[in-house]
C-alpha cells in the first residue's frame, strides 16, 4: 500500500483521486501520441488543445468511494470520454468551419476538413477501444456507453437539422442539447458511479446529476457567445447565429420579438442588431433562469447522496464550474 492506494476483496489497488487524474492525463497522452504513424502529426496536435478535463473530474469524483478511493477502471473510462469528447470537438470544428480550439489553429483550419473528419472517426474508434480495456462491470462498456455516444451523435445531427429553424421551440432545444452536450456529462456520472455505488436507483441518480449538469454547462456557452471574447474563450465567440446555429438566448427573444424574427428570416439583420435585441427582450436572462432550475436539482441530488465531505465538495465544485458565469 503506497501513496493513499490501498487494495480492495478482490485484491484490486484502489487509488486516490489526483493519482487516477493524472493517469488519465497520461493515458489521453500515450493514446495521441502512440497512434499509427500517419495520423500521428495530426493527433499530435491536437495534443495541445485538450482541455481541462471537467468529465474526468466529474467521472473520478462519482468513482470515489467510502474512502475516497477510486477503481482503476476509472482510469480507462475517463480516458474513452476525454478521447471521445475530443472526436465531437473535432466533428464540430468541421461543421462550424472553425479556425481555433483553445487558442490553436483547429485540426480542419490546420490539416484540412476531410483529414479532420477522418481523424474524429477514429478517436471515436479509439474511445471505444480504451472503454473495453476496463476488467470490471463489463456491461457498462457493452451496453451504457455505446448507447451514450450514440446520444452525442444524434444531438449533433438534430441540431445540424435545426440549423437556420427561426421556429425552433424551447422545449425541443433542450431535447437537443441533453444528446449534444449533457449526454457526455451523464456519460462521466453515470460511468463513476458504476465503480462506487451498488443500488441501481442510486446510479441512476448520479446519471440524473450529470445530466442537470450537462445542461448548466450548454446553456453557460450559449450566455458566452453573447457575453465574452475571443481571448477569452479561445474559441470564435458571437458566431453561433453566423453558423445558423439558434441557442436559448435568440430562441427567447424569437418568441418575444415576432417581427424581429420574421426580419431574421429575410437575413434583414446584423450581428449588432442580434445582441440589442437579445438584451431588449432578456434572452439572457431567460436562460440564465432555465440554467438556475437545473442547479436546483444537481444541489438536490448532491445534498441527498449518502458521500463523504471531500466526495461532496468534489461534485459542488463541478456544479459551480459549469455555472460558472451565472
Amino acid at each position: 500500500m503506497t501513496n493513499g492506494s490501498i487494495k480492495d476483496k478482490n485484491q484490486t489497488e484502489r487509488i486516490t483521486y489526483q493519482q487516477a487524474y493524472e493517469q488519465v492525463k497520461e493515458e489521453v497522452d500515450r493514446t495521441l501520441s502512440t497512434s499509427p504513424f500517419v495520423i500521428r502529426e495530426y493527433m499530435k496536435h491536437l495534443s495541445l488543445s485538450t482541455g481541462k478535463y471537467i468529465r474526468t473530474a466529474s467521472l473520478l469524483a462519482c468513482a470515489m468511494d467510502q474512502d475516497d478511493l477510486i477503481h482503476p477502471d476509472a482510469v480507462k473510462l475517463s480516458a474513452a470520454v476525454e478521447i471521445m469528447h475530443l472526436a465531437t470537438l473535432v466533428h464540430d470544428d468541421v461543421i462550424d468551419n472553425a479556425e481555433l480550439r483553445r487558442g490553436e489553429l483547429s485540426l480542419q483550419k490546420k490539416y484540412g476538413r476531410r483529414t479532420a473528419v477522418i481523424c474524429g472517426d477514429y478517436l471515436l474508434c479509439m474511445a471505444l477501444k480504451t472503454a473495453s480495456l476496463i476488467e470490471d462491470r463489463e456491461e457498462y462498456v457493452k451496453r451504457s456507453f455505446p448507447d451514450y455516444m450514440s446520444k452525442v451523435c444524434l444531438g449533433e445531427l438534430n441540431q445540424h437539422i435545426n440549423n437556420g429553424n427561426f421556429d425552433l421551440s424551447v422545449y425541443r432545444y433542450l431535447k437537443i442539447i441533453a444528446g449534444k452536450t449533457a449526454a457526455l456529462f451523464e456519460a462521466s456520472f453515470h460511468a463513476g458511479a458504476v465503480l462506487s455505488v451498488k443500488e441501481e436507483p442510486m446510479i441512476k441518480q448520479y446519471a440524473r446529476l450529470g445530466k442537470y449538469i450537462g445542461m448548466i454547462f450548454q446553456l453557460t456557452d450559449d450566455c458566452m457567445d453573447f457575453e465574452t471574447t475571443e481571448k477569452v474563450a479561445q474559441k470564435p465567440v458571437k458566431s453561433d447565429f453566423e453558423q445558423n446555429v439558434i441557442t436559448l438566448p435568440l430562441i427567447h427573444t424569437f418568441e418575444r420579438m415576432e417581427d424581429f424574427k420574421e426580419q431574421a428570416k429575410q437575413g434583414a439583420v446584423t450581428r449588432e442588431e442580434i445582441d440589442r435585441a437579445v438584451q431588449k427582450a432578456g434572452g439572457l436572462s431567460y436562460t440564465r433562469l432555465i440554467a438556475k432550475k437545473y442547479y436546483t436539482k444537481s444541489l438536490r441530488i448532491i445534498n441527498q447522496v449518502e458521500v463523504s465531505t471531500a466526495k461532496r465538495e468534489k461534485l459542488l465544485s463541478i456544479l459551480e464550474k459549469a455555472y460558472r458565469i451565472f
